[in-house]
């Protein structure tokens, strides 16, 4: 075992006037002045600052304390006099050691904080965040992709649900190159590209911990713009999805790729829709009924009994739908030739809210 005095005059620094201060004190029975706890406290500060462990820098306080122990006549008014005065030393120097801990962590998580605002929003130049980037675990040479949680109510970083996920994921991955961080009230996971094990136990812990919330993934991307661009084709695929009414809790960018190339000319998908879906608001309640019937079936995979089923109709009713659907529009939802058209003016309507929504 390391020698008392040994571990003393290791932090002999961090012990200025200790044994003075004790050995006055044992001598007169006086208690600290408002001083010398300042002095304390600013060395416990200091001490911090530098990286010192505060379990060695109180066991080297308790080593100096015994060697400059009282001793000789009148020594029980002397010990508890010192004995005294080493516990308002060690609390002061505890206390200034705690408020630097916290400013560090305060200042560090500024620093985080700052640093994914930036890596989100593409400022303060790409090599710069590559370098910053290491700091944090991240090495932005490679592709990474960004995983966006949102639930019933907003995430607050480092409380309940946002805690709990976290905690789960970094149990059975190593933390080094994850980064989680919390968004306008979404969860946000960022992993190496090729390790999407990650933002799967990611999602699924997210899902599970909510108990109804929705995950999207964005696709992995090279570079230090490659987050961003995963980021907000997350984003993208949520405001998509919340759209399109998709039930998934777990959403994926690429599988999703081919509703903004649908959307990207609204004149377009509108002339579609009107001319293919218009006739349906000629049916007797509406074009409503009749759209999610074709909604459902396509869902379905054109199985008219778990359309049926998931409408809550019989088989009979399904097929009368679809029959009434083909006599209106001209096209027969069961005939492959006609199926892509109706589909494709399904997912328009969807985007552009028809009926509800004049085209």
């Amino acid at each position: 075992m390391r020698d008392r005095h040994d571990i003393s005059g290791q932090y002999e620094h961090y012990l200025d006037g200790f044994s003075d201060t004790l050995t006055e004190v044992a001598a007169t029975g006086r208690r600290l002045t408002r001083e010398e706890l300042k002095a304390r406290r600013t060395l416990g500060e200091q001490a911090a600052e530098a990286g010192h462990g505060l379990r060695a820098l109180v066991v080297a306080h308790l080593a100096a304390a015994r060697a400059a122990w009282p001793v000789g006549p009148g020594s029980a008014e002397s010990t508890l006099a010192a004995l005294a005065a080493v516990e308002q030393a060690v609390d002061a120097f505890a206390e200034g050691y705690e408020r630097a801990q916290r400013l560090t962590v305060r200042r560090e998580e500024a620093a985080r904080r700052e640093f994914i605002d930036d890596l989100l929003y593409g400022r303060g130049g790409l090599g710069r965040l590559a370098e910053r980037a290491e700091r944090f675990g991240l090495r932005l040479s490679r592709a990474h992709a960004v995983a966006v949680a949102e639930g019933p109510t907003a995430y607050v970083e480092g409380l309940g649900v946002a805690r709990t996920v976290e905690a789960a994921v970094l149990g059975r991955f190593d933390t080094r190159s994850i980064l989680f961080t919390t968004k306008h009230g979404r969860l946000l996971c960022i992993a190496p590209g090729d390790e999407d094990e990650i933002l799967t136990c990611f999602a699924q812990q997210a899902h599970t911990a909510t108990d109804g919330g929705r995950v999207a993934i964005g696709r992995a991307q090279p570079g230090p713009g490659g987050v961003v661009q995963s980021y907000e084709e997350a984003l993208a695929a949520l405001e998509m999805a919340g759209r399109l009414g998709l039930a998934d809790p777990v959403l994926r960018a690429a599988d999703l790729l081919v509703y903004p190339v649908l959307a990207r000319d609204r004149q377009a998908m509108a002339d579609l829709v009107s001319h293919t879906l218009g006739p349906l608001a000629e049916a007797r309640g509406g074009a409503g009924p009749l759209l999610e019937t074709l909604r459902a079936y396509f869902d379905a995979g054109c199985v008219a009994a778990e359309a049926a089923r998931r409408l809550s109709l019989s088989v009979r009713a399904l097929t009368y739908r679809l029959e009434r659907i083909h006599h209106l529009t001209g096209a027969n939802p069961a005939d492959p030739a006609h199926r892509y058209m109706l589909q494709t003016a399904v997912i328009g309507a969807r985007l552009l809210d028809w009926p509800n929504r004049p085209l």
